[in-house]
């Protein structure tokens, strides 16, 4: 199985970076060995295991002053792609993404991504919850500072604890996934309205005068590039206002109708919404 975002827009390439594989040996520890390079590192985290689904997780730590992306990149930079068909007695794979935060691309627009060290949780489906499970993973990504760097490293690990080592984190990586929610539920903060004035949106939020939020907007589609929303300074009374135009559609796809997601981001709480846009 593979799991896959395609690149949404070009990069500047410094260099290409091969990360060998593990030993030949399997390891039945709860996290593989890093995997490094010269300015990051990855390796794969394994939860208890117990039935059927299991918790695992993809670790990456990062140089001070470098970042890698979310699943949709924002106006510049490649996306993590991963593929786990090598796997042993593993049926599918889904990666969760936590929030992510933003960034200035150093060209003028904003990019989406991580900084420091970030935990992308996986939900995993065993064939035979019986059996050996062993996870294997080809990973790549980019790591950018002032330019990006292409990574390719390989990853495996046994599931085999009964109460893993790494729970705690996975579980706090977990946390970090945004939730699910629809307009107007009564959360700390939340989405009001959506409405569309012609090639522009207008997303309407209830929260907090003081909350600092972000709002980030993915299509129906990978190859959808829609651009990162913007805070509108004027706002009607008692609402934060965000706007984005109906830019970036892929040949042929129409707005109306419009499957999107949006991600409300606000410190250490975040929320997803799933809209149809009118």
């Amino acid at each position: 199985m593979i799991v896959t975002v395609p690149m949404r827009a070009a990069f500047a390439v410094a260099a290409i970076i091969s990360v060998a594989s593990v030993a030949t040996e399997v390891r039945a520890d709860d996290a593989s060995p890093w995997q490094q390079d010269t300015h990051s590192a990855v390796r794969l985290l394994a939860g208890s295991r117990s039935g059927a689904v299991l918790l695992g997780g993809i670790a990456f730590q990062l140089q001070d002053g470098w970042k890698t992306y979310w699943r949709t990149p924002g106006d510049s930079g490649v996306p993590p792609r991963f593929d786990f068909s090598k796997s042993d007695n593993v049926d599918a794979v889904t990666v969760m993404w936590p929030a992510p935060r933003q960034f200035d691309d150093g060209a003028g627009g904003t990019s989406l991504g991580y900084k420091h060290q970030v935990v992308l949780p996986l939900r995993i489906v065993a064939k035979n919850p019986d059996k050996p499970l062993v996870l294997r993973a080809d990973i790549n990504y980019a790591v950018c500072e002032k330019l990006c760097v292409p990574v390719e490293a390989k990853a495996e690990l046994a599931f085999a604890s009964v109460a893993s080592t790494e729970d705690a984190a996975l579980s706090e990586a977990l946390n970090a996934v945004p939730k699910p929610a629809n307009i107007g539920d009564p959360t700390p903060f939340t989405i009001r309205d959506v409405k569309r004035d012609g090639n522009n949106v207008l997303v309407d939020v209830a929260a907090p005068e003081s909350k600092d939020l972000s709002l980030f907007v993915e299509g129906p589609t990978p190859d959808w590039a829609l651009p990162v929303p913007k805070l509108v300074e004027h706002a009607p009374p008692g609402v934060k206002r965000f706007s984005f135009e109906l830019d970036g559609l892929p040949p042929g796809a129409k707005a109306d109708g419009a499957a999107l997601k949006l991600t409300l981001v606000g410190g250490d709480k975040s929320y997803e919404f799933n809209i149809n846009l009118n």
